[in-house]
Parts: C-alpha cells; structure tokens; sequence
C-alpha cells in the first residue's frame, strides 16, 4: 500500500475543482443567500462527481469512457440546458424567495443539482486522464487498493477546495444587504445563464 497515492488523488482533485466556474458561482451564490451549509453541500454533490470521474480514470473503466466520450455532445447538452434553467431561476428570484429552512430535501437538491451538472461535464473525466497520466499512475486497474487511496484523495481534495470557498464566501454573509443579494442573484444568474449558452453554442457549432 503505497499511501503517496492519496496525497496525489488529494492534489489533483483540489486543482481540478479549483477553476470557477458554474458551479463554483452556484456554490457562492447558495452560500450568501442561504447560508454555509448549503455551499457546503453543493460542493460535495460536485466533489462526488469529481471522484466518480477519478474511478473511471483511476480503474480503467474503458466501457465507461468509452461511453463517455461517444455520448459527450449529448451530456453537455444537457448541462448547458440544465445551466440555463438553474441561471434565469437564480436571476429571477429574490433573496426572500430562497429556501432558507435549511432542512435535508433542500441540502439533498443543493448536492443532486451540483452532481448531475459536474457529471454532465465529460471534460472533467478528460482532465483526470491527463493528470494522472502525467503523473505516472494510468496503469493502477489492478492495483485496487492504490486505486482507491487515489480516489479517495480526489474526493477529500476536491471538497476541501468546495469547503474554502464556502468558508471564504460565508465571511461576507453578515455584509449583505437585500438589495445586494437581489443584484447578486442577477449577476450570478446572468453569468451561469451564460456559461450555459457558451456550451449550447459549442455544442451546435
């Protein structure tokens, strides 16, 4: 057992989450009209599909990728219909029209929402590819134990990057006025809207 492969699985999956996009604004977003806990749980959902990618890549799952990269024009055509839906319903909504309860269904929607759009997302199980190749370990299939620390790094990095932003964002809770959390939902709505749109573009063209 060589325990190096989860400190590498740890820094990949902190890199690979660490680019804002979507679902990073999304996580922000929650964090400052609901609260903490609710970043926090949107980041797992898409932590969990970082780690899912990383099995793909880490077992050799070939059917799957396979599957994955003859059906991405599908899959990213959902996310980016799925991006808009969630965009013009955060640019739409006000700051008293969130849910607040905290209780589990809205922490279950805040992870599922994340999970689907990350999974939707085929380039994420291409960057996985990429670095472990780079890192020497695209040839762990059999080596389930390795395999697993590996992974198991991936899902810890990843969410403690989703933790970070989390934690950073909900500093600024306490500063917001309605007013500001009404024009943050339209800016994160318009910029989430238009992610979507840019990966419908480049899914017709």
């Amino acid at each position: 057992m060589d325990i190096s492969f989860f400190f590498k699985g740890l820094i990949v999956g902190f890199l690979i989450a660490t680019p804002v996009g979507a679902v990073g604004m999304l996580c922000i977003q929650r964090t400052l009209n609901d609260g903490k806990l609710h970043g926090i749980f949107s980041g797992l959902g898409a932590a969990t599909a970082d780690a899912i990618y990383g099995i793909i890549a880490a077992f050799g799952l070939t059917f799957i990728s396979s599957f994955l990269l003859k059906e991405q024009t599908l899959l990213r055509l959902f996310g980016g219909i799925f991006l808009c839906y969630i965009g013009v319903k955060i640019f739409l909504s006000k700051p008293g029209q969130q849910v607040t309860s905290g209780n589990s269904s809205s922490y279950i929607s805040d992870y599922i929402s994340t999970l689907f759009l990350t999974l939707a997302n085929p380039i994420t199980f291409l960057a996985f590819a990429a670095v472990f190749a780079g890192l020497g370990v695209v040839s762990i299939s059999g080596h389930y134990v390795s395999a697993v620390l590996l992974v198991t790094g991936v899902f810890v990095g990843s969410e403690l990057w989703w933790f970070t932003l989390s934690t950073v964002a909900g500093k600024f809770l306490g500063n917001l006025t309605y007013s500001k959390l009404t024009w943050l939902n339209r800016i994160s709505g318009a910029v989430i809207t238009g992610i979507g749109l840019l990966v419908l573009l480049s899914v017709i063209t």
